[in-house]
């Protein structure tokens, strides 16, 4: 089996080390940042197969490390934080986490999370689709438009990818949630839901074109075949 290495960014030592140990596997190898500075020397290092991001961190905010690591890389991030608020939850969607978990939670919720995390990642590969100026990638992880190379983090990869595998279906907002925040979550704030849709939206215009992600008001939201011709 394939190594997966693992950042965890946390300040507070004991979790920091609790954590590790509640999701220890054979093939999973740790690496413990304390503050920002650290992680990031990591990060610039190791490639990445997942990061766990605490949102308060001594030298900064978690929100900055992920805004800069979502201008290179597409690894998925877990926030972390004592936060119980909505918005906190929504930013944290917004700059390209995948997932959010909200202190105090439980090492075996975590790591359900990070398992179903992982797994997803290694199964949201083999699809390619090319039409309309668009082609993606999703083995490589490579999203062009128009030939130009985007970034997309999971979250927007996993909205692309079933929008893509059901196009012409139109997919209620309940069943988005349901299946790209399905890694073990309580409750997802439907905010994060519009906010990722607008960035993936985005992302994909081209000058002239209609975005083949339209809303079909009061259900979710369809990829019309040929929506950009």
């Amino acid at each position: 089996m394939a190594e997966k290495k693992i950042l965890i960014v946390e300040d507070d030592r004991g979790l920091n080390q609790g954590i590790t140990l509640a999701l220890r596997e054979p093939e999973y190898t740790f690496y413990s940042a304390y503050n920002l500075g650290e992680a990031k020397k990591v990060w610039r290092k190791q490639k990445l197969s997942l990061i766990l991001l605490d949102v308060n961190l001594p030298d900064g905010t978690g929100y900055e490390f992920l805004e800069e690591i979502r201008r290179e890389s597409e690894v998925p991030v877990i926030m972390l934080t004592a936060n119980d608020l909505e918005i906190d939850e929504v930013t944290g969607f917004s700059l390209g986490a995948d997932d959010y978990i909200t202190k105090p939670f439980s090492l075996m919720i975590l790591r359900a999370r990070v398992e179903r995390m992982l797994a997803r990642t290694a199964q949201e590969r083999g699809l390619t689709y090319e039409r309309d100026g668009y082609r993606f990638v999703f083995e490589e992880m490579y999203f062009a438009v128009e030939g130009q190379e985007i970034l997309l983090s999971r979250t927007e990869q996993k909205l692309l990818r079933l929008l893509i595998e059901n196009q012409g279906q139109t997919l209620t907002r309940e069943q988005l949630v349901d299946r790209i925040w399905s890694d073990g979550a309580q409750y997802v704030d439907e905010n994060a839901l519009s906010v990722t849709v607008g960035r993936l939206r985005k992302k994909l215009e081209q000058p002239g074109k209609k975005n083949p992600i339209q809303t079909v008001y009061g259900l979710g939201y369809v990829w019309e075949k040929g929506g950009t011709s």
